[in-house]
């Protein structure tokens, strides 16, 4: 059985639909982390779930899209997005409760196209797979616009993982995976393109910058909205059918 299937099943035993419980088991709430010294919530709430409809959304979700990646690198290098888009989370939803997988599942689809980025010159077909990714990426997150969707989680577990894809995915040329079959004399192939070693590079900077610049902001007690206007639309666009709130 696959172990995504497994941590699946175990996500399915922390389901519950009171947010006193939730709160209680673990969600990710702002003042229980910043004033409560309970920095564990940031990490627990994505065992969490809010009804069934959330939990059976997210459980299809990482099977459909996790196994691919799962085969190709291994089950160690995808548990990182399982960690991921909480703290970004935590800056701008401050006075509700968060729970849910979603973030991690976001981030698989962001290491999905960093992998495909990174290794662009091993695939065939590139331009229509980037196509077809990038559009489900949009139409996943344009959807989650609504109100009462933390949206906020899922962009941040999708930039995380986006960068963290480029560092972790890197996958040897051809030509230097089958050298084994050349002669001796032939001239091998680098084992990674030097674009590759740039993109690491630069997510690298990204990621550390951008984490400990999130870290420092959370446990300052900021709110992400005072250096983001416009931010609050990215997670809910008021219509005439309903309004966003706070």
């Amino acid at each position: 059985m696959s172990s995504l299937i497994i941590a699946s099943c175990v996500i399915l035993c922390c389901s519950f639909s009171s947010s006193f419980r939730l709160e209680k088991l673990g969600a990710l709430k702002w003042d229980k982390v910043v004033h409560g010294n309970q920095t564990w919530r940031l990490i627990t709430c994505i065992w969490l779930h809010a009804g069934v409809i959330h939990l059976l959304a997210n459980m299809l979700s990482l099977i459909f899209i996790g196994i691919r990646l799962e085969q190709q690198f291994g089950f160690s290098t995808l548990s990182v997005p399982f960690c991921s888009g909480s703290v970004l989370s935590s800056l701008f939803i401050q006075r509700s409760i968060s729970v849910g997988a979603s973030g991690a599942l976001f981030g698989l689809l962001g290491a999905m196209l960093s992998e495909l980025l990174t290794n662009w010159t091993i695939y065939t077909n590139k331009a229509a797979a980037l196509i077809t990714l990038t559009v489900i990426i949009v139409i996943n997150l344009a959807v989650r616009i609504l109100p009462h969707v933390d949206n906020f989680v899922h962009i941040g577990g999708f930039l995380t993982v986006f960068l963290l894809g480029f560092v972790l995915l890197l996958r040897p040329q051809f030509g230097w995976v089958g050298r084994k079959h050349l002669p001796a004399s032939a001239r091998v192939t680098s084992k990674h393109k030097a674009y590759q070693y740039l993109f690491l590079v630069i997510a690298m900077v990204l990621l550390v910058v951008g984490f400990t610049g999130g870290l420092v902001m959370l446990f300052r007690g900021e709110n992400g909205h005072d250096h983001c206007s416009w931010c609050h639309y990215l997670s809910c666009v008021p219509t005439s059918k309903w309004h966003c709130g706070n």
